[in-house]
């Protein structure tokens, strides 16, 4: 037998019967709806029948579906009967934070691929990286996507690629006048990288402009203020040029780091969403 009933799925299910719709199962388990009907679908593909019909405006189990939410009742309190004997607490909802520069590129695939796994219900934090380890500390952060961590126990995910973006009409100053660069304040990872490339490299350099946000940095930058690395995931931001005039800069590598007391599972299933969406930038 190959086919396979997954939990995700099947709580989705339950908790259609159990809320009395999709919009309200989604609700409840912190998903959307199209990811709940997606279970729904999985499920139907798995055991060759419709599970769910169309009843005026809205919907009703058929008798298979019916007949599937009593299995799949006895099925989830096993699972979870199981968890408990050996002390694994369910974790319903996870917040899982980011920075700026992993928000707008990673965070829209990651959510359907998590949506898709159905193993817990998540939210966004967006914060910049020293927020988001305070977070972490304080246990208000349950995840985090962090770039170059410290903490042994964070799971690495894969290299970011960095590169070099200004206005189409900035050129370089002239030697000896230092190179501006466009950062975000300090403490920031790409802030440093970026200075340590340009000294690697023999190039002097100035901080021309700070921001404490994404869009402060990139409207900056658009000014002609001067040149910003940023992690782009291959995507140029409007109005922008990337610059491979200068030194390139080494891959940034970014880790999956969690609060103390999370269950591995949750981290390593979030860990294992995320590298597949690196190997194909």
């Amino acid at each position: 037998m190959t086919k396979l009933l997954d939990i995700g799925p099947l709580r989705s299910l339950v908790a259609i019967a159990d809320c009395g719709g999709f919009q309200r199962a989604a609700t409840h388990l912190h998903l959307s709806q199209g990811a709940v009907s997606q279970h729904v679908r999985r499920l139907e593909a798995v055991v060759g029948t419709r599970l769910v019909e169309k009843n005026g405006r809205g919907s009703r189990f058929t008798a298979s579906g019916e007949q599937l939410v009593g299995h799949a009742r006895q099925i989830l309190a096993a699972h979870d009967d199981t968890l408990r004997a050996f002390s694994v607490e369910r974790t319903e909802q996870v917040t899982i934070g980011s920075t700026e520069h992993a928000a707008a590129q990673l965070l829209p695939s990651l959510a359907a691929a998590l949506e898709e796994k159905g193993a817990f219900g998540f939210r966004f934090r967006i914060d910049r990286g020293n927020r988001l380890r305070e977070g972490l500390a304080a246990g208000s952060i349950d995840l985090a996507l962090m770039l170059n961590a410290n903490d042994p126990h964070a799971l690495p995910v894969g290299d970011l690629e960095l590169a070099w973006y200004s206005s189409p009409t900035w050129t370089p100053p002239a030697a000896p006048h230092p190179l501006p660069v466009v950062a975000f304040d300090s403490p920031c990872a790409l802030r440093s990288r970026a200075l340590e490339t340009l000294a690697d490299h023999g190039v002097p350099a100035i901080i021309g402009s700070e921001a404490t946000q994404l869009a402060g940095v990139q409207a900056a930058v658009g000014a002609g203020v001067g040149v910003a690395l940023m992690a782009t995931l291959g995507q140029t931001p409007a109005g922008l040029v990337r610059r491979d005039d200068l030194p390139a800069p080494r891959p940034i590598r970014l880790y999956v780091c969690s609060r103390p007391g999370l269950p591995t599972g949750v981290t390593r299933t979030t860990a294992d969403a995320i590298r597949p969406l690196l190997d194909r930038c």
